[in-house]
């Protein structure tokens, strides 16, 4: 059995995000700022990967100014919190086949998520992976305009569920 470690390249790797509400979403990018990905006989065996909450973006809200105080306000401690949580965390706990289980940590909580991944490898020292990540943010303490905590939202809810699609490249260390 071989076992071998690749670390993931920041500029080449990538997550973007969608949120929903009921009158629409909203979509943008999000960083991811160190991992790696082990990779025992060319499949996925294990890894982590640091997720740079500092720099999230909106990629739908085209006016500066909304724009701005959007950011802003996924910033505060109505969702991420983010000067008190730079970072958010995935290690990766087991994998089966192309279903992969982690914990997921998201301004100090942690929780397991399971998702599929697709892992592809041009040449030996390369490997791209992709998934998705479905994630329900009140279990991370995100409860703003939540149906689950707050009663006659209407149309300002917010759902609870965001998604998570993963670009990682990685090469090897």
């Amino acid at each position: 059995m071989e076992t071998r470690k690749f670390q993931i390249v920041n500029a080449q790797s990538n997550i973007d995000w969608t949120g929903r509400k009921v009158t629409g979403a909203h979509n943008g990018t999000i960083g991811i700022k160190d991992g790696t990905l082990i990779l025992t006989d060319g499949k996925l065996s294990g890894g982590n990967f640091v997720i740079d909450t500092t720099s999230i973006k909106i990629l739908d809200v085209t006016d500066p100014a909304t724009n701005a105080q959007f950011a802003g306000h996924l910033a505060s401690d109505d969702f991420f919190s983010i000067d008190k949580y730079p970072e958010a965390t995935l290690q990766i706990t087991g994998v089966s086949g192309n279903h992969v289980q982690g914990d997921l940590t998201i301004k100090g909580i942690t929780h397991p998520v399971a998702f599929d991944v697709t892992i592809n490898s041009s040449n030996g020292d390369t490997v791209t992976a992709t998934g998705k990540l479905v994630i329900d943010r009140t279990k991370y303490g995100i409860r703003f305009r939540s149906g689950n905590f707050f009663k006659d939202l209407g149309d300002t809810l917010i759902y609870n569920d965001f998604d998570l699609d993963v670009t990682i490249t990685a090469k090897a260390a």
